[in-house]
């Protein structure tokens, strides 16, 4: 198990939002968080990295605990976070901000860029524009790529596609599953709870600061009781095309 968090218990300020919070993401696997507003999705992501202090609980990352560990030794050992907002450095270009993600790096990494390219060839086509003049979809994109220049096992994305138009927030589903064909596991918080669980291998459903499911993304999205409290009551649907399992 490449990560694996155990009753994870942490707040801020001395309230507890998470109440014994279990994740687990395996190598190659993309999983994903959901639940309603409040349930303590980003707080449990933030918790993982090392941004939210931990009162109870343990985490480890590949059979070494880093329970409450410093967010830049989290991305030596391998992980990358990608938070939902102020992601990016909206004055640099994109290629400046893909250098700027290769911070810890002192080896060649042109060849990291050259697939950050390949997973995103918008950014390619815009490598020399300011990142803040790009749209919410396309920062998204270099957030992603700057988050990949370390070259990660493991991705943790903090809402991917808030905000974001219909056609913007599918593009960058399908650009998950391509960072997750490159090998690279994903740990996703995600509002859109029907598409995360199409293209998650697994989900976990939080509320009020605990998990209330755990299972496959095929099963939550069959599960009656899931669909009625936590993705508006619809049926499960079908996969988009090409999605990645």
């Amino acid at each position: 198990m490449m990560l694996d968090a155990k009753g994870m218990i942490g707040g801020y300020g001395g309230a507890d939002i998470l109440k014994g919070v279990d994740l687990q993401v395996d190598d190659g696997e993309i999983v994903a968080i959901i639940g309603p507003n409040g349930a303590g999705k980003s707080t449990a992501m933030k918790a993982v990295f090392g941004l939210v202090t931990l009162r109870e609980g343990q985490v480890h990352f590949r059979d070494e605990e880093i329970t409450n560990g410093a967010p830049d030794a989290l991305v030596r050992k391998g992980m990358a976070y990608v938070p939902q907002e102020r992601n990016v450095f909206p004055t640099l270009s994109v290629h400046e901000n893909l250098e700027m993600g290769a911070f810890i790096r002192r080896d060649d990494f042109s060849h990291a860029i050259d697939q950050v390219y390949t997973l995103f060839p918008p950014l390619k086509e815009k490598r020399k524009q300011q990142a803040g003049e790009l749209s919410g979809g396309q920062r998204q994109m270099v957030a992603f790529g700057r988050a990949l220049m370390t070259e990660p096992s493991l991705l943790l994305l903090d809402e991917p596609t808030a905000g974001l138009s219909p056609v913007y927030m599918q593009e960058i589903f399908e650009r998950v599953i391509a960072v997750n064909e490159t090998g690279v596991g994903i740990l996703m918080v995600e509002q859109n709870a029907r598409q995360a669980l199409k293209i998650a291998h697994r989900g976990y459903v939080l509320a009020t600061g605990e998990n209330i499911f755990i299972d496959t993304g095929d099963a939550l999205l069959a599960n009656p009781e899931v669909a009625e409290s936590f993705l508006g009551g619809h049926g499960a649907g079908a996969k988009p095309d090409g999605a990645a399992r």
